[in-house]
């Protein structure tokens, strides 16, 4: 009897998310980073189902609604200190984009009583509406409702004209929502759809321009309250500041906090009495911190980057130096050097790495995508069933060979079979002392296997002329193989046997006048 597409009835899949369209979302076709990990062993039964009236956190539709509360986040980050330092009489009209963010925000607050949380431990999705609420209440609660409380509209209730600095200060709370931000970077910097150095530049260059925005507030505060308009940073060049447009004032802000910033300090801007003073001097303090911050995290990024590319380096200098020291050939340290820049190219792709973390089953799968029809068409496996085959590609590793390296040299012990899959190998053998080609293998033929298949040593020398992918098996794994399926092993010996004496009869036609 077929299941319900809706229901997920393995034990390890009660404890995923597992939703109907209605709250919901699937684990097929979407990033898994967020997702919750099971936990190892029996799982203790779950519904399968959210309570009535709860929110999924992985709906997408929630999802949606978190975006959006990120940008109103950032909205508050720069008119909150705008207007703690501007907007000295508080006028209603900027207020009332204000008040509609604080209602979104509110109903964020209501509705997080209805979003399921994973607990820390277990890693489980608790859907308790009473462990929710307990849960919210002792941690954000109260700071999100200061936050979003309008304390400048209930102000104008009582006081039309209020611009006191508590009020300010009061309003000012709304920076607590800018955790969303920082909790955002967190999940992006996991999030392997986007790219980790970006994402780190990106929260650098935001910290650093909130802090040069609200630094440029703070410093244009003191001024604006201080007692002697003239004998103020900004009132030393502009005596009549106050009178100046909004974006004269806060440009000039923004300049004098970068300057201070960067150390550049021209010396047109400066502290003209103590209050201003003091605030340079913990704001040095504060970017002293900030600078050695950025930098730490910007040389891990580029020593990250560049730390693969010196390492190669040193082993190319390394190995320079060894073939130096024992005064080895020239083409034997031609082959060192590319086999070493080969190995830096191919563990870039981190191909061998990422095959080895995969369970054994989807390695073979991998495998026999990739390596079948190849294995399937050389000579030696013709006419054998496609489980020989089967087993014999999921027991191949691919390696990768640099021009002019030994693949297998003359008289070797017959360890290996292989098989070129691309690229293009030149069949050398000594005559007379002489190193001369006898012939060149193709993409798809076979290299060794007279030495594998009749246990003599190696009778010629497989040279790589150009970047050639191979694939190797060991002779014990192929000589398991054939004794586990007697019938393929002995069609693989006629062939063997079919294209050796193929191969004489030419040698011979060659040697006669």
């Amino acid at each position: 009897m077929a299941r319900p597409a809706s229901s997920c009835t393995s034990s390890w899949a009660r404890r995923l998310p597992c939703l109907d369209a209605d709250g919901s979302d699937r684990l097929r076709g979407r990033n898994l980073s967020g997702d919750l990990l099971p936990s190892l062993g029996p799982a203790t039964p779950l519904p399968h189902k959210l309570r009535k009236h709860l929110v999924s956190p992985y709906d997408p539709r929630y999802k949606v609604w978190e975006i959006f509360l990120i940008l109103l986040v950032v909205y508050s980050a720069w008119i909150c200190p705008l207007e703690f330092a501007f907007l000295r009489y508080l006028p209603r009209a900027p207020f009332i984009v204000d008040d509609v963010v604080n209602g979104f925000f509110a109903v964020d607050i209501v509705l997080t009583f209805f979003v399921p949380y994973v607990d820390s431990k277990s890693y489980l999705l608790v859907d308790d509406p009473k462990k929710i609420a307990v849960r919210y209440l002792s941690s954000w609660f109260v700071f999100d409702v200061c936050s979003t409380f309008p304390f400048h509209s209930m102000s104008l209730l009582f006081n039309r004209h209020e611009h006191s600095l508590g009020l300010k200060f009061l309003n000012a709370l709304r920076l607590w929502r800018l955790r969303r931000v920082s909790s955002l970077f967190a999940r992006l910097e996991k999030d392997i759809r986007f790219n980790y150095a970006f994402i780190r530049c990106t929260k650098l260059i935001s910290v650093t321009l909130f802090a040069i925005h609200c630094a440029g507030c703070i410093n244009y505060l003191i001024a604006d309250r201080y007692p002697d308009p003239r004998r103020t940073w900004i009132g030393a060049v502009m005596p009549d500041f106050r009178e100046s447009g909004l974006w004269v004032r806060y440009v000039t802000s923004l300049y004098w906090s970068i300057t201070t910033m960067t150390t550049t300090g021209y010396g047109d801007l400066h502290a003209e009495n103590t209050r201003e003073m003091l605030f340079g001097v913990v704001y040095m303090l504060f970017n002293l911190w900030l600078t050695a911050y950025l930098i730490g995290n910007m040389t891990n990024l580029v020593v990250h980057s560049t730390s693969r590319t010196r390492d190669f380096r040193d082993m190319v200098q390394a190995a320079s130096e060894f073939a130096a020291r024992n005064q080895l050939p020239k083409r034997i340290e031609e082959q060192m050097l590319n086999h070493i820049c080969l190995r830096f190219r191919t563990e870039g792709l981190k191909q061998q790495e990422t095959l080895e973390i995969l369970p054994k089953a989807m390695r073979s799968s991998i495998s026999l995508y990739l390596f079948f029809p190849v294995v399937q068409g050389c000579y030696l496996f013709k006419g054998i069933s496609s489980g020989f085959i089967q087993q014999l590609v999921t027991e191949m590793q691919a390696e990768y060979f640099a021009p002019k390296e030994d693949i297998v040299l003359q008289n070797d012990k017959p360890s290996h079979l292989y098989l070129l899959v691309s690229g293009a190998v030149d069949i050398l053998a000594f005559l007379d002392g002489t190193e001369q080609i006898y012939g060149k293998a193709a993409e798809g033929e076979l290299l060794g296997e007279i030495g594998v298949m009749t246990n003599k040593p190696q009778p010629f020398i497989f040279r790589a002329t150009e970047l050639s992918q191979i694939l190797t098996i060991s002779r014990s794994k192929l000589t398991d193989i054939m004794q586990g399926n007697r019938e393929d092993g002995q069609i693989i010996r006629s062939n063997f046997q079919q294209k050796l004496r193929m191969e004489q009869r030419l040698f011979e036609q060659r040697l006669d006048p």
